[in-house]
């Protein structure tokens, strides 16, 4: 009936505003989410950034340490290289060709003593001594190298064992003026200079900090790992980068534990490239961390938000559903459930308000219980009101439409407004009403209803009692005519229907 559609439309503002609080709560803790996701996107960012940098500085401060002792130590071995051809040297005294080959040489605790070795590979001087023992290094490779490669430049070998101790050896060719091979000069960095200059940083457990040939050779490692000392790693992507590119930086995965690592290095051009690496886990501890808190705090404040706003919703449901109950009691009839007196009056002004706009006809229908006084003070009050009970079923059973509304008139009386419906679709519902009644009497014939129906086309100047004085006017009629019974209603001075 029209009296439940307008009870659904009051409640909907109720209704939405519930669904609205609950899809405001959600998109706030979805905006301050994605808010602080992205604070923390540029928060990695930076680790990222600063971890880079950090390692850039440490790698350059080492690269330049190294090769500043390894330039250094090369201009000790070419100066001895250019001396040897020198024709002064000939037949001076070995003490004064100790002082001519040696006197500018680079001398430092971590230096091994330089030494010259004919085409042969044999020992002829040694800067540590005047008399050297002998010694054949025809087999090493640094010999080989500077015999069979005249453009070989400053060579530095393998680490290997050299008089005693790891070290690298470095070594030129000797070249003569007719560009005959005189042999070499070579000369060794001991591992203690490496260990010496790793052990003044401060770094990270996990940290790993390798230095390599320029053909990948690791020639010194931190943490030290003999196994991995003079291990050839250069096919791997990253060292390949690395003894490439100038500077640069890539993640990789470390050959020892396989934990994912970021490398740096600032000089791939030197004969000596070191590399820097640090774990990303150690790179984003500080930051998982605030991460953590942070997310925990979202994840708390979310929670009591998309509380509260469930708690409020639910309580604006109930408040709803309240008001609904509220204005259900005060718009129907406590006996009938049908609509009261009150709430029909508002319904038949709204719809006589909108047929006239409209020009569209409006019906009513007015009910009468037959004889019920008589029933009543025959049978009493509760079996009257049972009576009016059936009738009303009857009623509401036959009016089906969204926009009808059905209502108690006043004691035995009942009133059903049917919107945009002519005479014959008023006299139709009418009799459907009577016959149900009649039918719900059964053959005690109980009781019966007389019925008046009006049906009228409202002009601006008519008011709506017009409808209602004619309904009454025909439940008269049916009344006089012997009652059960629906009588329409005409009226000349209405624009009426029928």
């Amino acid at each position: 009936m029209g009296f439940g559609r307008r009870k659904d439309t009051a409640s909907r503002p109720w209704r939405l505003s519930a669904k609205l609080l609950i899809v405001s709560s959600v998109v706030t803790v979805l905006g301050f989410s994605a808010i602080c996701t992205s604070v923390m996107l540029d928060m990695r960012h930076s680790e990222e950034e600063l971890a880079r940098q950090t390692l850039e500085n440490l790698a350059s401060g080492i690269d330049s340490d190294i090769s500043r002792n390894v330039e250094l130590f090369d201009l000790s071995l070419r100066a001895v290289a250019n001396n040897m051809v020198a024709p002064e040297l000939n037949g001076v005294s070995k003490p004064l060709r100790q002082l001519i080959l040696f006197d500018q040489a680079a001398t430092a605790k971590h230096f091994g003593a330089i030494q010259v070795f004919d085409s042969t590979g044999k020992l002829i001087v040694d800067a540590s001594t005047l008399d050297p023992l002998p010694e054949d290094r025809s087999g090493e490779e640094y010999f080989k190298v500077h015999r069979d490669q005249p453009d070989a430049g400053l060579f530095i070998s393998r680490p290997m064992l050299h008089h005693g101790t790891y070290a690298i050896v470095l070594s030129r060719r000797i070249t003569g003026e007719d560009g005959r091979f005189l042999g070499v000069v070579a000369g060794s960095i001991r591992f203690s200079y490496f260990h010496d200059l790793f052990g003044r940083l401060r770094l990270d457990p996990n940290d790993v900090i390798t230095v390599f040939r320029r053909d990948g050779t690791v020639i010194m490692r931190t943490p030290f790992d003999l196994d991995m000392i003079g291990k050839q790693l250069g096919d791997l992507p990253g060292v390949k980068r690395a003894l490439s590119e100038p500077s640069g930086s890539y993640s990789g995965v470390a050959s020892t534990n396989h934990s994912p690592r970021l490398y740096v290095w600032r000089d791939g051009t030197r004969p000596l490239v070191v590399v820097v690496g640090k774990p990303w886990a150690d790179i984003y501890r500080l930051w998982r961390m605030e991460a953590t808190r942070i997310g925990a705090i979202m994840g708390a404040l979310a929670v009591f938000v998309l509380g509260v706003s469930l708690f409020l919703a639910r309580e604006i449901d109930r408040r709803a559903a309240a008001e609904e109950k509220l204005e259900e009691l005060a718009t129907t009839d406590a006996l009938t459930g049908l609509r009261n007196r009150r709430k029909f009056d508002a319904s038949i002004e709204e719809e006589w308000r909108r047929a006239a706009r409209q020009k569209r006809p409006l019906a009513l229908l007015m009910i009468d219980a037959d004889h019920f006084k008589t029933f009543n003070d025959t049978f009493g009050h509760q079996a009257g009101d049972e009576v009016l009970i059936g009738i009303a079923i009857c009623i509401s059973d036959s009016v089906q439409r969204a926009g009808d509304c059905a209502a108690r008139y006043g004691g035995e009386e009942f009133a059903v407004l049917l919107p945009d419906s002519s005479p014959a679709q008023a006299f139709a519902v009418a009799e459907t009403i009577r016959l149900k009644v009649e039918q719900w009497s059964g053959e005690t014939a109980i009781t019966t209803v007389s019925i008046g129906a009006a049906s009228i086309v409202p002009d601006a100047n008519s008011e709506w009692t017009a409808i209602v004085t004619a309904a009454d006017k025909a439940l008269y009629t049916a009344k006089a005519d012997g009652r059960n019974r629906t009588v329409l209603a005409h009226n000349p001075k209405l624009s009426l229907v029928a």
